[in-house]
């Protein structure tokens, strides 16, 4: 299942960089996270591993476990989800006149065949929804910085 939401952030692309990877505090703004630890003995670059506890349908349900696949500060963040939720993610940064145009890309699977599609697909709509909501309160948060 693919999943993709944009928003335009008062702020420069290095800004926004710094908020989005200050990875404790992510549940302040990402709406599905519960709480997120870093696992690695690193916080930067490829190979940063973190447990996220995540929300579905406001339940925190399980800890995913996440990797840095790709890091190229401030543009491009992407992860690979390690758990049982398979599959990947990405965050583009790009800067526009007057802040950043901000994309966030999911790319998700589960390991149940025809039942994880089918699940997967009914909670699209709401994921989609969970997405738009946290980048709200991204670029509210950008915002009060100001």
């Amino acid at each position: 299942m693919r999943v993709e939401a944009a928003a335009f952030l008062a702020a420069s692309p290095e800004d926004a960089w710094r908020v989005l990877l200050r990875w404790e505090l992510q549940p302040r703004w990402m709406h599905d996270a519960d709480s997120v630890r870093v696992l690695s003995t690193h916080r930067e670059g490829e190979g940063v591993r973190i447990a996220v506890r995540t929300r579905v349908l406001g339940v925190p349900l399980f800890t995913e476990a996440l990797e840095v696949t790709s890091w190229d500060p401030p543009r491009r963040l992407a992860l690979a989800h390690r758990g049982f939720v398979r599959g990947k993610g990405e965050w583009l940064l790009q800067p526009t006149p007057h802040g950043t145009r901000f994309r966030w890309r999911e790319e998700i699977s589960l390991p149940v065949p025809v039942l994880g599609e089918l699940a997967l697909l009914a909670y699209r709509p709401f994921m989609r929804r969970l997405m738009r909501r946290s980048l709200a309160n991204l670029a509210s948060m950008l915002a009060r910085r100001g």
